[in-house]
């Protein structure tokens, strides 16, 4: 497994037809492989996630199987000439050595973007539909919900009693840190509804205890939630300090 880091050239216009299209972020990433990979079953697949840190930081950040070779990105969205004096223009990391490393009852800063849904019913006797939730409140519920915790192999820590904003409900160390709401068509030339996207995302900033480091193995490599092909779904870890 590999962890790679791209950093957008935000000036350039191929950069900015990809920052406003999950369509083509998600072709570009698949581009970056010689082979399509499977996603079906016990296999990881590609995820991608980009972090818009500030306007001239904008970071896409792939884990998958194998090694990418994001040329065509630098080409496109890039520093080319820099590439050209000997910097490749992304990083790539051995993660397989960190996912090895992970143990039970160690801590974690945590960055996830996520597709936060549920299900209602709008009357009865109706079927089900998918819908995002709008609040944060909601949103960090979404997270903290036991079952997922349990699936995922980690528990968000807790807020110590003295330092909670009890009005906002602030038992758990998880913020919601940017909250985008994509709507787009599945084909450049189509202005049919029937044929357009939406999808609501949410970046989680916070900290996690590893309760069982398998299945954060698994979640790491193969996403969290709904809507990955555009950009949900990967969690990456860092040291806390």
């Amino acid at each position: 497994m590999y962890l790679t880091r791209f950093r957008f050239n935000t000036a350039r216009p191929g950069a900015r037809k990809l920052l406003t299209s999950p369509q083509a972020t998600h072709a570009g990433v698949m581009s970056a492989f010689p082979a399509i990979l499977p996603t079906q079953g016990d296999t990881p697949r590609v995820l991608w996630r980009l972090d818009h840190n500030a306007k001239a930081e904008t970071l896409l950040y792939i884990v998958s199987p194998d090694r990418p070779d994001l040329t065509h990105l630098v080409e496109q969205a890039g520093w080319p000439a820099a590439a050209a004096t000997g910097t490749p223009g992304w990083q790539t990391y051995d993660y397989a050595a960190f996912l090895a490393g992970l143990s039970e009852g160690s801590t974690w800063g945590f960055r996830l973007t996520a597709n936060p849904v549920h299900y209602v019913r709008v009357k009865d006797g109706a079927p089900t539909k998918r819908t995002a939730h709008r609040t944060p409140t909601h949103q960090i519920g979404w997270l903290l919900d036991p079952e997922r915790q349990q699936r995922c192999g980690f528990s968000i820590l807790t807020t110590p009693e003295d330092k909670r904003l009890t009005e906002h409900g602030d038992t758990h160390q998880v913020t919601v840190a940017e909250h985008r709401r994509l709507d787009f068509a599945k084909r450049e030339e189509t202005t049919s509804a029937r044929h357009r996207v939406q999808v609501t995302t949410v970046t989680y900033n916070g900290r996690l205890q590893v309760t069982d480091p398998n299945a954060l193995r698994r979640a790491l490599v193969h996403g969290i939630g709904k809507a990955k092909a555009y950009g949900c779904g990967l969690m990456t870890l860092a040291p806390l300090t």
